[in-house]
């Protein structure tokens, strides 16, 4: 889609070149492409002699331009729009960045809508790959005429593709090849013509060892029009029609296995439409099939089938004999050959959907939970709860660093009570903690309780319950062994537990996604979407926070836009050896970071105290100039503009709109200079817990403060602070209709919820907030 030329390349603002000769764009290599240039660099140093890379962006195929039109009309969005987006695609840019710096060009599309034009073109990319695989098959067989040509380029459905695909398709010996080695397909042209003729005149050649008889003559017959009805695009877009319009969804469970499949017993005898049932619904049928637990089918009616089957190919004036053969030849063709492949394609389409409703319910719980609160830079005790083990406890600086780690046993069976007051109250005036830590899990309630209770001298720390979901994850593996490699996994976790209070997002980075308990059957949905998605998720809030250069752990810095695992690597090697970044133009030094991942990644990289006064904010370095001209067109410094409103509401913005900096950019970069090094998320609130530790603590009717922990298709799970989760169906968020919980409840959202229902034995609570 576009050509990079030589990298010191520059181009002057009318086609006139500038630079070393050799590096030259000249204008019959712009006749050549029939292109326009676009810069690396910001508009006003077009003219600068300093190297930038000037890229050559050649015109779109018509192929590439018609699948551009395709995807702006299934999204709704301007074409011009989604080609400048794939364009940036293409160049090597990232979804932050271009949402965040390429306003102008994308017409200020969000994330969610980028991800979308990326997904498109991908498929859209791959069906043509396929549709070049199709043509180059069937032209090897000499088969390709051009009005076959033209339906397989202009098909852009995959299952329809392959329909057109199917009768040249290579296969397994079918009955109908064996048919026809029988010589029986004159019969079947008979047949298939709906004319009177006489069968014996016809048969009696065609006997031999493998054809005995009359009957067996009109059996290959039929296998081969039942492969032939298989193979007809109208006969398959009727059945497809009636999957589409009447599929039920039938389970039921496998004799002998009702004990084991108890957990399915809502699926025992279901019977319902296809498109009334829920992603979570499909999943957990599917995944009882799986396990051989439940017999699970989906069809339309068979007798509805059939009927339109015969319309569409038996005619008025066909004898009834031959009739008869070819109702059974439809019958058999839908049975044997078209319900099986079909209803297969069906279960796969209604898994991918199911597919796509968990991993984006994942994906929102994912950015929810990464974009929690963070407690910030303090000096922090944290504490993973255990009873016979012990509490694992650890100090840590404001800035995450071990200080000192020991065990304490407050609770059962060991209850020293009196040795672990003693400990924790002189770590706390040790070093001098501003906040507690303590792991939600196995007696954290009693450690928080112990905690509580206390006698400190003077302010007490911040006392927080924090999920420790994923924090065992962290403690085993590679990530915390290489950060401490002579401390045990207990250790480790309590680490993960306080610095996830500090930063959230830091910290959760380290852990697979997965393994932070905020998904649905995330276990059963594509694995390879899922990952997409959730790495997709991860690298938008790391960028949409931004990150501390000279702090970042290599696993954060992996995530922002442009760098990934190698250039994370390199910049704390370089951090290591030199010394603090003073300035963002200093990544220009890290080995092996180009100007294409410099231009990605700096505008999502803070200096605190840097050289440079924006280096501490979201502008990018291209729109300095543009910062240093408003300042010197006010007689003042950058750290003016920065410090003085008054200053900033004197800029008259549209005089500044140049090449890609348009008013939604300039606009981005006043709120910089407003708030430099903002953090868009909202700072963390102590919270407490109700006095109930335990299931049997709860009663009908009591009305207690909870914490959203994880949100699903029917409901939301709800902290209380005891060992099991509360559940608060959608049906009992409000008093109207719920589609979709996320849109009235959040992660980590605080609730005051009443308990409807309470089932001891099953360790169920109902939860409501209906008032």
């Amino acid at each position: 889609m576009f050509t990079e030329l030589q990298p010191d390349c520059i181009l002057g603002p009318k086609g006139g070149e500038q630079g070393e000769q050799n590096n030259r764009l000249s204008k019959a290599q712009i006749r050549k492409y029939g292109a326009k240039v676009r810069f690396s660099g910001p508009p006003n140093k077009r003219r600068l002699q300093a190297p930038q890379k000037a890229i050559i962006l050649c015109p779109l195929t018509q192929s590439a331009t018609f699948m551009i039109e395709r995807i702006a009309k299934l999204l709704n969005i301007h074409a011009q729009a989604v080609s400048r987006v794939i364009e940036l695609f293409e160049s090597g840019a990232t979804i932050p960045f271009i949402a965040r710096y390429r306003k102008e060009a994308s017409g200020g599309l969000n994330e969610v809508d980028l991800m979308a034009i990326k997904d498109e073109w991908e498929k859209q990319q791959e069906i043509e790959k396929r549709q070049a695989f199709i043509l180059e098959k069937i032209e090897e067989q000499g088969k390709l005429s051009d009005e076959l040509a033209k339906k397989i380029k202009n098909c852009f459905e995959l299952h329809l593709l392959e329909d057109l695909y199917l009768p040249y398709k290579k296969k397994r010996k079918t009955r109908a090849d064996k048919a026809r080695e029988f010589g029986l397909e004159p019969l079947s042209e008979l047949l298939w013509a709906q004319k009177d003729f006489d069968l014996d005149a016809i048969v009696e050649p065609l006997l031999s060892e493998e054809v005995l008889d009359e009957e067996d003559a009109l059996e290959g017959a039929r296998d081969i029009i039942a492969e032939r009805i298989n193979q007809d695009e109208r006969a398959r877009a009727t059945v497809r029609q009636h999957y589409q319009k009447r599929a039920r969804f039938k389970a039921e469970v496998v004799a002998g296995k009702e004990e084991e499949a108890q957990k399915y017993k809502n699926y025992f005898e279901l019977d319902r439409p296809l498109k009334q049932l829920q992603a979570h619904q499909i999943l957990a049928v599917l995944r009882a099939e799986k396990e051989g637990l439940l017999k699970v089918q989906l069809a339309p009616n068979e007798d509805y089938v059939l009927n339109d089957l015969c319309g569409q190919f038996i005619r008025r004036s066909c004898p009834d004999r031959w009739a008869e053969q070819l109702d059974m030849a439809i019958e058999d063709a839908y049975k044997r050959l078209m319900k099986p492949s079909i209803s297969n394609e069906f279960v796969k389409q209604a898994k991918a959907q199911a597919d796509l409703a968990s991993i984006q319910i994942f994906a929102d719980n994912l950015r929810q939970l990464l974009l929690a609160s963070p407690l910030g830079n303090k000096r922090m005790m944290a504490i993973d709860p255990g009873y016979a083990t012990g509490c694992k406890l650890v100090c840590l600086s404001a800035t995450g660093e071990l200080l000192e780690d020991t065990v304490i046993y407050p609770t059962p069976p060991r209850n020293r009570k009196f040795q672990a007051t003693d400990t924790v109250l002189d770590l706390i005036e040790k070093h001098r903690i501003e906040a507690i830590a303590i792991g939600n899990g196995t007696a954290g309630r009693e450690t928080e309780q112990f905690i509580r209770q206390l006698p400190f001298e003077g302010t007490p720390p911040a006392i927080f319950l924090v999920n420790e979901s994923g924090a065992s994850i962290y403690s085993a593996s590679e990530i915390a062994r290489q950060e401490f490699p002579d401390k045990d996994i207990t250790v480790r976790g309590a680490v993960s537990i306080g610095r996830r209070l500090m930063d959230p997002l830091a910290e959760l980075v380290k852990i697979d996604p997965k393994s932070i308990g905020v998904g649905q059957y995330q276990h059963d949905v594509d694995q390879k979407q899922l990952q997409n998605k959730l790495g997709a998720v991860v690298e938008s809030c790391v960028n949409a926070v931004g990150v501390d250069l000279n702090t970042a752990s290599e696993y954060l810095l992996t995530y922002v836009s442009g760098l990934g695992p190698a250039l994370a690597r390199n910049i704390v090697d370089y951090r290591r050896s030199k010394g603090a970044f003073k300035s963002r133009q200093e990544l220009r030094s890290v080995k092996r970071l180009g100007e294409k991942a410099f231009e990605q990644a700096a505008g999502f990289l803070r200096i605190r105290k840097g050289i440079h006064p924006l280096d501490n904010t979201g502008v990018h370095p291209e729109a300095y100039p543009i910062v240093e001209q408003m300042a010197k067109d006010l007689n003042a410094s950058i750290a003016d503009l920065i410090a003085d409103k008054s200053l900033r509401k004197k800029i008259q913005l549209k005089d500044y709109v140049q090449g890609e900096i348009g008013l939604p950019s300039l606009h981005d970069i006043m709120k910089e200079l407003e708030k430099p090094g903002r953090d868009p998320r909202p700072p963390r609130q102590v919270f407490q817990f109700a006095d109930v530790h335990q299931i049997e603590d709860l009663k009908e009717g009591m009305k207690l403060p909870g914490i959203v922990t994880n949100i699903t298709a029917f409901g939301a799970f709800v902290d209380i602070g005891i060992k099991e989760n509360g559940l608060l169906h959608k049906s009992q968020m409000s008093h109207q209709r719920v589609d979709d919980p996320g849109r009235f409840v959040k992660l980590g959202q605080e609730l005051e919820v009443t308990i409807v229902g309470l089932e001891l034995g099953r360790k169920r609570i109902q939860l409501s907030i209906i008032e």
